[in-house]
């Protein structure tokens, strides 16, 4: 049985329907990163969860009981909101105290948990201010030790890192991450950053329009991408038009833009003739001095300085490439050719 269950549920508000018939799994101790698109339902599905908007239909379990008629402190969910949602009258220190103090520990406990949880978050100086004292990226490390102090078994996360610079951020994530697995917590986390959901998560469910797109690892959701839409949202890829040449159980033949064929391995079969959508991640576009069989003959557009790698611009006629090239190879020349080759399994093919 999953610790939490949401089965046919469904919200409306007025006539707008944000969550559609969802039917979403989470299995204890899992960190589950819920990523989409503004207006996609993913922070409506953490409040129902949390208790503060109710379903319009359906039900919710929690470790096999439902919860719909449950209030808020009675759930033991800690939650980060995206608003810090501190108590402005309260002290730092006593922001962080306040869900200990509702639980009835003792003051020594208190005073300590307070003290460490402050200066994970590096804010064991600043106890004795005010939320208005604080800087925005303060607040929420603030919000994020009171949801976390009081180690409750489910945790929910809506966007809480995001007012963080990235080394703070990448910092907390880490954190957040020792955390979950150290207290064994079940947190799911609400955010419209892809990479911190790829960092982060056992799980991504990835939403559009109130339904589930695709849920997965990590890796599933980004190597094998089920139609366009996860294929475009996370992470970046070259989403091109096709015409199937032939498909079978072996594999597919695209005929691209401007006429050069790529090659996609076992999966589902088109009909020959038929539009398609096929995607290929720029990582995965490996460039050549020399034309080799199977390559496909591009100029170089544009070279961009990204660091750790070089971003290429490729065409050939109508067609248009995003490649990654490592800087240890040397950037290509500008208006040169490149002779880019993929490998087959590294193709996705979908429905136009």
């Amino acid at each position: 049985m999953p610790f939490i269950h949401f089965q046919d549920v469904s919200k409306s508000f007025g006539q707008t329907r944000v969550v559609e018939n969802l039917d979403l799994e989470v299995e204890k101790g899992e960190f589950l990163s819920l990523l989409g698109p503004s207006g996609s339902g993913k922070t409506t599905i953490l409040m129902m969860l949390a208790g503060f908007e109710n379903a319009s239909s359906g039900t919710i379990l929690m470790d096999g009981e439902r919860i719909e008629d449950l209030p808020p402190h009675r759930r033991g969910i800690g939650v980060v909101f995206q608003n810090y949602a501190l108590f402005p009258h309260m002290t730092i220190a006593e922001n962080v105290a306040f869900p200990l103090q509702m639980r009835g520990l003792g003051k020594a406990e208190i005073g300590e948990r307070v003290r460490q949880g402050l200066e994970r978050v590096r804010l064991g100086h600043l106890g004795d201010r005010r939320p208005d004292q604080l800087s925005g990226g303060q607040q929420q490390r603030v919000a994020l030790t009171r949801a976390l102090v009081f180690e409750p078994k489910v945790v929910l996360m809506d966007e809480p890192l995001g007012a963080l610079d990235k080394q703070l951020r990448e910092e907390m994530q880490l954190e957040i991450r020792e955390l979950h697995r150290r207290l064994g917590l079940t947190v799911v986390f609400v955010t419209h950053d892809q990479g911190e959901a790829l960092t982060m998560s056992n799980r991504i469910a990835i939403f559009d329009k109130g339904r589930i797109s695709q849920i997965g690892t990590a890796t599933a959701v980004y190597d094998h991408p089920e139609n366009a839409f996860v294929a475009q949202f996370i992470g970046e890829t070259n989403l091109l038009n096709a015409t199937v040449a032939a498909s079978d159980a072996a594999g597919t033949v695209l005929t691209l833009e401007g006429g050069p064929e790529l090659r996609a391995g076992p999966g589902p079969t088109f009909r020959q003739g038929s539009v398609v959508m096929t995607s290929v991640r720029p990582e995965r576009l490996h460039l050549h001095d020399d034309p080799r069989l199977g390559s496909i003959e591009t100029r170089v557009d544009d070279v961009v300085y990204q660091g750790d790698h070089l971003r290429l611009h490729l065409s050939r006629g109508p067609l248009r490439l995003i490649a990654r090239a490592e800087r240890r190879l040397g950037a290509p020349a500008l208006g040169g050719p490149a002779h880019v080759t993929v490998d087959p399994a590294d193709v996705a093919v979908f429905p136009a």
